[in-house]
């Protein structure tokens, strides 16, 4: 009786082989292509964080709304790629502190962006994701609501795309404004001003020489043409009494001599 011829087991060895070189090949593929990426999100990709003063001016905000209001409001920013701390964080307890599963704060509300910077090889476009999260005791359509206020008030993808670190804080600093209108926050309370002092009253003798300034300088004339007439007046009496020294008084009652006549020769 005949028989069937077997398969040769280095057929079978081969087959497999194979197929091990063919996913090694599509590993070392898409390996290729991960490292290729990350390799070219170079420095200029960077997320650019808000510098000094904006972080300083956002957290003063923050604690002036959260006193006021009992709920901690804080931002995070983030890169895409980044597989490490975020870019920048903060909130009402101060620049780097963050709100999320703080102590300090029961209730908070947090805007978190990833900002995501293709490379200049790649065809895809730039793009942030805005995601505004909060604690327990608010709802998944509040912090919506919230989320699409931003938008809204201007503060938008691209804006987030073309100055992050401005917006983020910008963003931050409209989460107490969004939270009452959302309606899970009371207003905030206004400040109220310190009473002002009265001004003092003008300086009386500066007006006093502006407003009469004319008559002033009538009354100065008269006494000044007054005084030049006393002084002739004066100068005159004095040169009369000097004339009549002069001339030698006659006596009393004695008539003036008559005048003598030339005698004739």
């Amino acid at each position: 009786m005949a028989t069937a011829k077997r398969t040769p087991a280095t057929g079978r060895k081969t087959s497999k082989a194979a197929v091990w070189v063919t996913w090694l090949s599509v590993a070392v593929v898409l390996g290729g292509c991960v490292v290729a990426g990350v390799l070219n999100n170079d420095g200029d990709a960077d997320v650019p964080a808000p510098v000094a003063q904006e972080r300083d001016d956002t957290v003063a905000i923050l604690k002036r709304s959260s006193a006021s209001q009992g709920v901690c409001y804080g931002w995070e920013l983030t890169d895409y790629f980044g597989y490490g701390d975020p870019v920048s964080v903060g909130s009402n307890l101060g620049d780097g502190v963050a709100v999320e599963d703080n102590p300090s704060c029961p209730r908070w509300l947090q805007v978190g962006v990833r900002v995501y910077y293709a490379s200049e090889s790649s065809e895809s476009e730039d793009n942030a994701y805005v995601d505004v999260t909060g604690s327990d005791d608010f709802s998944a359509t509040e912090l919506l609501r919230i989320e699409n206020g931003l938008d809204r008030l201007g503060v938008t993808s691209e804006v987030f795309v073309d100055d992050p670190g401005w917006a983020v804080t910008r963003a931050a600093v409209m989460l107490p404004l969004l939270a009452v209108e959302a309606g899970v926050a009371q207003p905030a309370a206004t400040p109220t001003q310190a009473a002002a002092a009265p001004s003092p009253l003008p300086d009386p003798g500066g007006d006093l020489w502006r407003d009469r300034w004319g008559y002033l300088l009538a009354a100065a004339g008269l006494l000044l043409v007054t005084a030049l007439l006393v002084t002739v007046g004066v100068v005159q009496r004095r040169r009369q009494r000097a004339e009549q020294v002069s001339v030698p008084a006659q006596r009393a009652g004695r008539k003036p001599a008559a005048a003598r006549t030339p005698e004739k020769a």
